[in-house]
């Protein structure tokens, strides 16, 4: 690894050390950010620009930068929803006080970019796609880890006032052709899952939840949350600290030697030696963090925007009936729902890179698809527009594990767009890993590594990944033909 030169004095001048909220930022948000490409986030940066941060008031205290060496027992990277659980969860039940460093803001990635949408699932696949993976016994014994999971994280934002929206998950047919994979889905929860889903018309479902005019009909799920993510992530930043972690922003990792069993994480302000480490950074994985995540992960954006307010008779006349998360049957999916002050939140897929990711046509695009869905907000104004990197695991489902038994490095990746319940179950078992609890967790989630890139039904090398964007740009153009032509 590079040495890094740093003017520590300035470091600390511009963001002081002690139990403070970092209010200045180093660097100015940068909207092209690439995990593919830069080295770190950033150092100290400010937020993006959603409607989370913007509604969420000022961040509560934090520890303030990395300053000097240090040996800690337990070092996290990121603290979003992941980072933060796994630090309130050692200290909770482990009584092991984490060190949680942090690129820029608390919760500058993931966390505070996402749609709110806290769903009964963990990675991409649905659980029929589980029983034909792992067989009918590992599926049953994943969904009931799911139903815990979001069991725990009810009980854990209890006391957290961010806006939860109950009442399940709206799981939307944009076309009359996907309604026979519902109604196959639905049929396997019921009956294999004992998982109360159900079959909504498109009658029943404009009249009583949603006027979405693509919609052929759904399947609601009985569990589903709409969180104020901001809100959720500031709320785990004060119960980590309160239970003795201690959060430190604009301390990105850059570098990382291990040496006679202890991890020396290169900071700006100081090396931070750890007898363990656990990786926590979601979709913002830079490629040089550490050789066991390079290329485990394809990051993919998602662009999210906000209307303004809406009057109760728009609510009325676009049918906005219901404050539950939803998605539509889309590969390229949209995610949507009314939130508690009357706006229409929706996201969908965004940009190739982050150079591209500023275009105002992947905007256009997701307004596009709000209209075909609500005609009536076609003149609406939009108070916020955003974009921000997804985990993707390449396939489609997170693990969180030690990938050498003999090495204290642990991580928590993949989730696939369903962290904001998950990622709160993951800390937990994060922290299980870390205080050498790990060995009863033998899920395939638990088990093994992110893989490299499947092409062709087969994992190749790593010597591939450079490529996997030109092949995500061919997969763009067949979902796309898929979702709306086939």
């Amino acid at each position: 690894m590079m040495d890094i030169a740093v003017d520590q004095g300035f470091l600390r001048q511009r963001l002081p050390s002690k139990d403070v909220s970092t209010t200045r930022a180093l660097d100015r948000y940068d909207p092209t950010y690439d995990p593919l490409l830069a080295s770190t986030p950033g150092c100290g940066q400010d937020y993006s620009p959603t409607y989370w941060i913007a509604t969420a008031g000022e961040p509560p205290a934090d520890d303030g930068p990395i300053d000097s060496d240090r040996e800690v027992d337990v070092a996290i990277i990121g603290s979003g929803f992941t980072g933060l659980s796994a630090a309130i969860a050692l200290a909770r039940d482990h009584g092991v006080r984490a060190t949680v460093l942090e690129a820029n803001r608390v919760s500058w990635g993931c966390s505070v970019r996402n749609g709110g949408q806290a769903q009964c699932a963990s990675g991409r696949l649905t659980r029929s796609q589980w029983i034909a993976r792992w067989g009918l016994d590992t599926a049953l014994a994943l969904h009931a880890e799911c139903l815990d999971g979001m069991e725990y994280f009810k009980r854990l934002i209890a006391d957290i006032d961010c806006d939860v929206q109950p009442g399940g998950h709206l799981y939307v047919a944009h076309r009359a052709a996907r309604m026979p994979m519902l109604e196959r889905e639905a049929k396997v929860l019921r009956e294999v899952f004992d998982y109360d889903a159900q079959i909504l018309d498109a009658d029943t479902l404009r009249r009583h939840y949603i006027d979405d005019h693509e919609a052929a009909g759904a399947m609601h799920e009985p569990e589903g949350l709409g969180v104020h993510p901001a809100k959720l992530a500031f709320g785990y930043l004060k119960k980590a600290r309160a239970l003795g972690a201690t959060v430190h922003p604009a301390s990105p990792v850059q570098g990382w030697v291990t040496k006679d069993g202890w991890h020396h994480l290169q900071t700006p302000g100081g090396v931070v030696r750890a007898r363990a480490v656990a990786v926590a950074t979601g979709g913002y994985t830079s490629q040089t963090l550490h050789p066991r995540l390079r290329n485990r992960l394809m990051p993919i954006l998602s662009n999210s925007v906000v209307t303004r307010q809406l009057t109760p008779e728009e609510i009325e006349a676009n049918g906005l009936r219901t404050h539950q998360v939803i998605t539509d049957t889309r590969v390229l999916r949209h995610y949507y729902r009314l939130t508690p002050d009357g706006r229409l939140q929706i996201g969908s897929r965004s940009a190739i890179n982050g150079r591209g990711a500023p275009d105002k046509r992947y905007e256009r695009m997701l307004l596009d698809g709000m209209v075909r869905k609500f005609p009536g907000l076609r003149d609406v104004s939009i108070d916020y527009s955003w974009w921000g990197w997804v985990d993707v695991s390449h396939d489609m489902m997170p693990r969180i594990v030690q990938p050498d038994p003999h090495v204290a490095i642990y991580y928590a990746l993949g989730y696939g767009g369903n962290g904001v319940m998950y990622a709160a179950q993951a800390g937990r078992r994060l922290a299980q890993w870390i205080a050498g609890a790990g060995g009863s967790l033998r899920l395939p989630i638990f088990q093994g590594q992110l893989p490299f890139p499947n092409v062709a039904g087969v994992i190749t090398s790593e010597w591939f990944a450079p490529f996997r964007r030109l092949g995500q740009r061919a997969l763009y153009r067949w979902y796309h033909l898929k979702d709306e032509v086939l």
